[in-house]
């Protein structure tokens, strides 16, 4: 088993705005518990604790940089789903050391 630097990290989790579809609540026969969620408009909802000057989604457990876990993680929204996919093998988006950076954590290889 190889080890996985995002259960190290969480950095993307305290980074960006997640905004998705209102069709993946849990409300509307999808799966993000609707408790973590903020209406953006009729359409999209946020992950709550995404939308602020130092963002931290509050389905995040852990410290960033040492160890962390997603509450949700079966449960996620499809960008949190999408954001790392190749992981697994070593490779991040560039937006993986944006995030990265902004908790002074160093650069990863990216795919971009």
């Amino acid at each position: 088993m190889t080890d996985n630097i995002c259960l190290s990290c969480g950095a993307c989790c305290a980074a960006f705005r997640v905004s998705f579809d209102r069709s993946e609540l849990d409300t509307e026969d999808g799966l993000v518990p609707s408790s973590l969620a903020d209406a953006e408009n009729d359409f999209t909802c946020r992950l709550r604790g995404t939308d602020y000057a130092q963002p931290r989604c509050l389905a995040l457990v852990g410290k960033i940089g040492e160890r962390v876990s997603c509450g949700i993680y079966t449960e996620r929204p499809g960008p949190c789903r999408e954001f790392a996919p190749l992981a697994e093998h070593g490779i991040f988006p560039s937006a993986c050391n944006k995030a990265r950076a902004r908790h002074r954590l160093p650069a990863l290889p990216v795919s971009e």
